[in-house]
């Protein structure tokens, strides 16, 4: 069974207890039993009769609760009185929390104590808290509860309505001899309603909200919020000060932190900006070094500490490396190779070889005649592209179709003549990126050369040729198919004989990948339909080279010139190929297109 508090009902659920509390009481005008104070709720009017009467309460003994809802009958409406007929259990059940919530709310409160527990528990329903935006009767800082501004309000009422007059000496209204005055606020006990409410007009004005006596109000330059007088205004603006300072300490530690890292961030970009700067100048250095542009000597240095160094090593007697000392100087001094490296006649070789032998070959295609230069000990590591320009050379000057174009050479030029030739080509206007790569200046240096280098000096010559770039791939295997199907097709396009043999006027093909360079002098075509190039390369030194005119040739003699399709897999190949002679128009044509190189590109 459940018992009501207020009336002592039995009920038999909690939904009926629940029907049982709105209809008896929340919906009636409930009045306290002790005092005159009406117009609560059922939960504000608990909250009143055991926080404001607790000592009488506890004073009363059951016969005196029963007798005084005997008189509460009497003097009020029996729903209103049946709210006070509550039990002594009921009252002694709520009586331990209600004193703990007391004396907490009273030790916590700011303002003389006043009750902060029931804050939360009780919404405001007076016409105040609703009419306007101020917070007239909320104190910015106080802990002062609603409801008891609520009871002050009604006790204020109670006063009016009974005619009390503070300043006159008249009879107080007739109510409960044992009614204790006590202030709502800070729960201080009075002697009377007129000290009462001096009290809290004197010492709770504040809370309150009274309006300044000339009817002012008072807006927040922060928020625009309105305050109901100065006081509570000046509180307000101090919490936005309050919050305003921490929001200022945050940034400032915000900004510190920020501007550290920064700090560091910089630090930690200057030292990496200065070893990307450092491995730069070490790679640069290391390419210009590989390439020859360290200022480390050219052809001439070189090939005299070789010999130095061989002399040295027993591996040259004195006289003769002053023997071919002397033989360098006077190739110097005329501009002419010195033809030690040179090996001539190997193209006949290879015809009357293919008339013979080579069984497994269908047909050979093979360029005119040429010489083979290799490496000497002045060019060995750097002068490959050198070597092939001489060998390209020595096939126009066997062909009397190039006579008028190299009537200024009719010998092979040396090195650092070669590199002559190449500034001579820039001056002219040639290659001008080439140029500027180069600083202008190729003799005296170990610097490398290329397609581009070998492009410009031919045509400076008056002779007609073309870059074609492979430059990728056009096998999944990585190789170059398609470079050998060209190939074939330049020197099937002509020639001077049928059958197996055929031997061309057309002029041996520069060959240049990362790092090194050849010449293409001929192409076979097998009989199981794959084709195999013949190259002469200036890595082959002359004595093997020689080996192929002093004895019978044979497929493993040619191993060092053929190179099949899966032997050229490097990723980009260009090739020179010449093509005639130029016109004085057509060279000015091509002078200005060098000055943007654009080759053919296959694919």
């Amino acid at each position: 069974m459940f018992i009501c508090d207020i009336c002592t009902q039995e009920v038999n659920s909690e939904n009926d207890m629940k029907t049982h509390l709105l209809i008896a009481h929340m919906e009636q005008e409930t009045s306290c039993p002790f005092c005159p104070l009406a117009g609560l709720s059922y939960d504000e009017l608990n909250v009143h009769v055991h926080t404001a009467h607790e000592d009488l309460m506890e004073a009363w003994s059951e016969e005196e609760q029963n007798t005084f809802e005997g008189i509460a009958d009497n003097s009020v409406s029996d729903k209103s009185s049946s709210g006070h007929r509550a039990s002594q259990e009921s009252y002694t059940r709520s009586h331990t929390a209600l004193t703990a919530d007391k004396e907490s709310s009273l030790q916590n409160n700011p303002n003389n104590g006043c009750p902060q527990s029931n804050r939360n528990h009780y919404p405001s329903n007076s016409t105040s808290a609703q009419s306007t935006n101020t917070i007239g009767d909320l104190s910015i800082g106080a802990a002062c509860s609603e409801p008891s501004i609520r009871n002050l309000n009604s006790v204020t009422q109670i006063c009016e309505d009974s005619n009390f007059d503070v300043h006159s000496q008249s009879v107080a209204p007739s109510y409960d001899m044992d009614f204790v005055p006590e202030c709502p606020f800070c729960c201080e006990v009075k002697a009377s309603m007129e000290e009462l409410e001096c009290h809290v007009r004197t010492e709770h004005s504040d809370l309150l909200g009274t309006p300044s006596k000339d009817g002012r109000q008072y807006e927040c330059p922060m928020c625009s919020l309105v305050c109901a007088n100065t006081r509570i205004l000046e509180e307000h603006v101090n919490l936005h000060l309050e919050e305003s300072s921490c929001d200022e300490g945050a940034s400032t530690k915000a900004s510190t932190d920020h501007n550290l890292a920064r700090q560091l961030q910089e630090e930690e970009d200057h030292q990496r900006r200065a070893e990307e700067s450092r491995q730069e100048k070490e790679e640069f250095q290391k390419l210009q070094k590989l390439f020859g542009l360290d200022n480390s000597g050219g052809y001439r240095q070189q090939s005299l500490q070789n010999m130095e160094r061989a002399v040295g090593r027993g591996r040259m007697q004195p006289m003769e490396f002053h023997l071919h000392r002397a033989q360098m100087m006077e190739s110097l001094a005329t501009g002419v190779d010195d033809g030690r490296t040179k090996t001539s006649g190997v193209i006949e070789v290879l015809t009357k070889y293919y008339h013979s032998a080579a069984h497994e070959v269908s047909r050979v295609w093979l360029c005119s005649q040429l010489d083979h230069f290799s490496n000497s000990s002045g060019d060995k590591g750097w002068g490959c592209g050198f070597r092939n320009f001489q060998m390209v050379l020595s096939s126009l000057l066997l062909n009397e179709t190039y006579n008028n174009c190299l009537q200024a050479y009719r010998s092979i030029p040396c090195i650092p003549k070669i590199q002559c030739m190449i500034e001579d080509a820039w001056k002219e206007g040639f290659d001008p990126q080439g140029a500027s790569h180069f600083n202008g200046k190729l003799q005296g240096t170990k610097a490398w050369i290329g397609a581009c280098e070998i492009y410009g000096l031919l045509t400076s010559l008056d002779i007609k040729c073309r870059i074609i770039d492979f430059h990728q791939p056009s096998s999944p295997s990585g190789t170059h198919p398609l470079l050998f199907n060209w190939v074939l097709n330049y020197y099937a396009s002509e020639g001077t004989g049928v059958g197996k043999v055929v031997c061309t006027s057309k002029m041996p093909i520069y060959l240049q990948h990362q790092g090194h360079s050849r010449t293409i002098v001929g192409i076979e075509e097998r009989k199981n339909k794959t084709l195999c190039l013949l190259i002469f390369d200036p890595g082959c030194s002359s004595e093997n080279m020689q080996k192929l005119l002093k004895q019978n040739v044979d497929g493993a003699s040619l191993k060092g010139l053929r190179k099949f399709v899966g032997s050229l897999k490097h990723k980009q190949y260009q090739i020179v190929a010449v093509d005639g002679q130029l016109s004085p128009g057509e060279k000015a044509v091509r002078l200005q297109e060098s000055k943007v190189f654009r080759a053919e590109r296959i694919p």
